[in-house]
């Protein structure tokens, strides 16, 4: 019987209205340098979260080879991207932002201010004590950088990793500690409570205490890409405010903001049944769609599934197949074949550098 490996996340899904624009910014702040992927397409089986209608669709996926999930950046190219209708506040449900890593908090912090960022607040102690501050990207996304010194995958003298978690609104903290543990494995409560918290300040807020909670995963991530993707958090808000929204209420996956949170996995199969044991079947599965062929993403391929968390959030799946891994050579790397559990060797993975986007 097949078991779930997760290694890691993948990559956190940003909508946006100009996909080179934003790339270019990311790829000059975040060191987002490694293109993975980049191409149109028609989303067909997204129909669920794009109005019953496929959407044709421009993207790419790009990574930070010092270590860390990638950005999918997405862009509707036959409709306009829609904002939300009023400004998102922590504890709207959904993914309210994504955390970065640095090794240096201070050079990173006092870099970013030298090149006039949208700083938000200034360096903070969160309630584990870890420094971090938070800021916002040119399209209104905001990130949260935080210092952690170890592990990397890659010393590329860059000032940050990339994604290594995110933060989440709920309506029930307990209830979505219980998910985000049994279904992806952050079973290490790194902190729980409940105040009014000074490193918050000038973020978005709603009147009164959040219940919050860190959580991490005590088992080293294991599969293909777990030394690239590395550790990860998920952190989750909940506020005492009556009024909750969801943060893509009304509008469209792909729209802008933080579309879904994706996990690399080996064994669908497997994770299918979990998913449907613990009641959040799966929503969209490529799989099943496609009578267990993988599916073509160009360069790439594989299966994909998405489920939602217990306030909606979306999370991703996705089974890699098939990766390039020096596009000028056309050398692709099957994965089908290899023991689910064991990590690509570090040169193989740090050969995704000949395709490093220089501009």
């Amino acid at each position: 019987m097949s078991t779930v490996v997760i290694s890691g996340i993948q990559q956190i899904g940003i909508g946006v209205t100009d996909v080179k624009k934003s790339w270019k910014w990311y790829h000059k702040y975040f060191g987002m340098d490694i293109r993975v992927f980049e191409d149109a397409a028609i989303a067909h089986y997204m129909l669920p979260y794009t109005g019953g209608e496929p959407r044709e669709r421009y993207a790419a996926l790009a990574l930070n080879l010092q270590g860390g999930g990638g950005f999918e950046i997405w862009q509707y190219t036959q409709r306009t991207p829609q904002p939300p209708k009023q400004e998102i506040q922590l504890g709207d449900l959904g993914i309210f932002c994504a955390k970065i890593r640095t090794r240096n908090i201070q050079k990173t912090y006092q870099y970013f201010k030298s090149e006039g960022l949208d700083l938000i607040g200034e360096l903070m102690i969160d309630p584990r004590g870890i420094w971090h501050f938070y800021l916002r990207d040119p399209n209104g996304n905001i990130f949260d950088i935080i210092e952690q010194e170890t592990p990397w995958f890659k010393n590329e003298k860059k000032h940050t990793g990339s994604t290594y978690g995110v933060t989440i609104g709920c309506t029930d903290l307990i209830k979505s500690i219980s998910f985000y543990q049994d279904i992806l494995g952050y079973d290490l409560v790194l902190y729980e409570g409940e105040d009014m918290y000074d490193d918050l300040q000038g973020l978005p807020l709603k009147e009164g205490k959040y219940k919050r909670a860190i959580l991490t995963h005590s088992q080293a991530r294991a599969g293909a890409f777990s030394e690239l993707f590395g550790p990860s958090e998920i952190e989750l808000f909940e506020s005492q405010h009556t009024e909750k929204i969801k943060i893509f209420q009304d509008r469209f996956w792909g729209d802008l903001g933080f579309i879904h949170l994706c996990f690399d996995v080996n064994g669908m199969d497997a994770l299918r049944k979990q998913c449907k044991a613990s009641g959040c079947a799966f929503t969209v599965d490529s799989s099943a769609a496609q009578d267990g062929a993988s599916f073509d993403m160009g360069e790439a391929a594989g299966f994909f599934s998405y489920i939602e968390d217990p306030d909606g959030a979306l999370i991703e799946f996705v089974e890699t197949h098939k990766v390039p891994i020096v596009k000028k050579i056309g050398w692709s790397l099957n994965l089908k074949a290899r023991t689910a559990s064991k990590p690509l060797p570090k040169w193989m993975l740090k050969a995704f550098a000949f395709n490093r986007v220089r501009n």
